[in-house]
Order: structure tokens, then C-alpha cells, then sequence
């Protein structure tokens, strides 16, 4: 069976653009491949270095969310990227071949520079984070790799250095391939994209009153001034979601919206309840999962013994290799 890697910054709790985006497509993952999960914590210091005083609990926050939204650790091996510490020594070996040229003519490199003007980022943790990103990969041997259009220049890059190391000391790693998944970006509460930086997120832990208050906060169709006004769905971001929440039931919604035999405070509060129901389940396991407080470490634990069996036989075919 082929082998699956991803990995999940932990910046906080997962919010539905996560789930909708990424975590869906994982979950169908875990039937068809040997599927490999790790938490990046290594990689939010690239950015978060200043401040590393949530990392621990963030990391074990989006473990959590993880596998209260269907990720099965039975299924998956869900590890900590810290654990595993031989990452950090391929990076070193990787880093010797990596031509800083090709670290920055990367296209998210200079995007994320401007984005991220606010914060001093020219370091070379953040320069070489697509290294650290292929030691990740192929430490593991991983073959498969879920990427959105904005990843693939980074595993292009990933591809490049294990040609080189190839070149330079014998044919080992393989190249690893992207999966390319059809991902779909949700519209948080202001229109924009859904992110916590843009603090418009819906998140999957939030209660029905908090979900309830925040979709109430939603731009709807700045044509429909007054209640009696038939509406546009095709511009009304809350139809957006609609179509997600209520797809059994679309074209009554849509319709209803049409001839104004609802306002938008009833299609708001409809689209709450469906996106709170159907987070009932998410809820209860997340309860447990906090309840059991050793549960997320044990799973850590056993983790990371399959994966360093893996890593350490790497490095030391990679020590070999390079006649260490």
C-alpha cells in the first residue's frame, strides 16, 4: 500500500474551512492508503518564534480536532513532528545541497514575505521551510502528498533537492508525487476567505449559540433592503454555505429566498442550526477527548515508535550514503 504524509501547523483550533478544505479528504485517505499525520510544530516557529507560549497546547488542541472530526488513529499514524527528532538531522543534510536560489525564487516564499510584513521573518528557519517540509516527507518515504494549487510549488522544490541528493550520492529517495485535491475554499463571516487571522472563522468546537452569533454577523444580499424584497442567492455568501449544509434541501431554501417567504435573519438562523447539527458528533468526541487528558499523549507516544523505526533506519542508510 502507497504511503500518505501530511502534515497540520498548529495555529489553534480547526475551523470549517479546515474541515471542508483538507480534513474531509484525509478521512477518505485512510481506506486507501497508509496514511501518515504529523502536528508541525516545528514549523510555527518559522513565524511564531517570538511568542512559543501556545505552541504545546495548540499543538495538542488540533490533535484533538483532528480526531473528533473523523481522523482514526487506528486508521493513521498521528505524531508530533518534534518527536521525531532525525527530521532535523536530514534537514541539515538536505540543507548543505539546497541552493539558496532555489529557496528564494519559491513563489509562496515572496508571497508570504509581503503578507507577513508585519513580523520579521527573514530568518533561515524561514527561508528553509520547504526543506524542512521534504525532510518531513521523505524521512518517512512518503510517496503521496494531499496538496492544494498553493503547495505545489513547494513539492516541486521537495522533488528537486531529492534529485540532487540522488545525483550527488546514489539513487535512495523517491520523488514524491502530489495528490491534488479539489479543495473548497469556504467564505467566512466578512466574505473573505476563512481564516482565525482574519478572525472570521467558524470554528468546529464552537457551540451552537456561538455559531448561531457569528453566522447572524454574515453579509447577505446588499440588494434585498427589505424583508418583503425577493432575494439573490447567487450573491449571498449565507447560500453559500447553504449549499454545503442544506444540499438536500437546496432548491426549497433557494426558492424561499427568491420570493421572499423568508428574511435573511430565518436563513441565517436555519443555516446555524444545520451547521450546529451537523457538529453534534464532533462535540461529544471532543468532550471525551478533554476528559481523558492522557489520551492525546499516549497516542503521541505510540506514534512515534512506528515512525522512528522508520527514521532511524533512513538516517542510517542517509549516514551511509553520504560516508558518515
Amino acid at each position: 500500500m502507497r504511503r500518505v504524509l501530511t502534515g497540520f501547523r498548529p495555529t489553534g483550533k480547526l475551523h470549517l474551512g479546515h474541515y471542508h478544505g483538507n480534513v474531509q479528504n484525509l478521512i477518505r485517505l485512510m481506506d486507501q492508503y497508509e496514511c501518515f499525520f504529523f502536528i508541525a510544530d516545528w514549523h510555527a516557529i518559522s513565524t511564531e518564534y517570538s511568542d512559543t507560549s501556545a505552541l504545546r497546547e495548540n499543538t495538542r488542541e488540533v490533535a484533538i480536532d483532528l480526531i473528533s472530526a473523523g481522523l482514526d488513529p487506528e486508521k493513521c499514524v498521528l505524531y508530533r513532528q518534534s518527536d521525531i527528532t532525525p527530521v532535523a538531522e536530514l534537514f541539515l543534510y538536505l540543507a548543505m545541497v539546497a541552493p539558496v536560489s532555489w529557496l528564494e525564487r519559491c513563489p509562496t516564499y515572496k508571497e508570504q514575505v509581503v503578507q507577513l510584513a508585519s513580523k520579521e521573518v527573514s530568518t533561515l528557519g524561514f527561508l528553509g521551510y520547504p526543506v524542512l517540509q521534504c525532510a518531513d516527507i521523505i524521512i518517512v518515504h512518503g510517496e503521496i502528498v494531499p496538496v492544494g494549487d498553493d503547495q505545489l510549488p513547494h513539492l516541486e522544490l521537495c522533488r528537486e533537492i531529492v534529485r540532487r541528493f540522488n545525483f550527488l550520492y546514489g539513487e535512495y529517495f523517491k520523488e514524491p508525487e502530489a495528490l491534488l485535491s479539489e479543495v473548497k475554499r469556504l467564505p467566512g463571516t466578512d466574505g473573505r476567505k476563512m481564516s482565525k487571522s482574519y478572525g472570521n472563522a467558524i470554528y468546529l468546537s464552537d457551540d451552537p449559540d456561538t455559531i448561531r452569533k457569528k453566522v447572524r454577523q454574515m453579509i447577505t444580499d446588499p440588494q434585498r433592503i427589505y424583508r418583503t424584497d425577493p432575494g439573490h442567492p447567487e450573491i449571498c455568501l449565507v447560500f453559500d454555505l447553504h449549499e454545503i449544509y442544506s444540499s438536500e434541501e437546496i432548491a426549497k431554501v433557494e426558492e424561499d429566498c427568491r420570493q421572499a417567504r423568508i428574511g435573511c435573519t430565518q436563513c441565517k438562523d436555519l443555516l446555524a442550526r444545520r451547521i450546529a447539527d451537523s457538529l453534534a458528533s464532533f462535540r461529544q468526541k471532543r468532550k471525551d477527548l478533554l476528559e481523558d487528558e492522557g489520551r492525546i499523549e499516549d497516542i503521541f507516544a505510540q506514534s512515534r515508535e512506528k515512525v522512528l523505526k522508520i527514521a532511524d533506519k533512513t538516517m542510517a542508510d542517509v549516514r551511509n550514503l553520504l560516508k558518515l
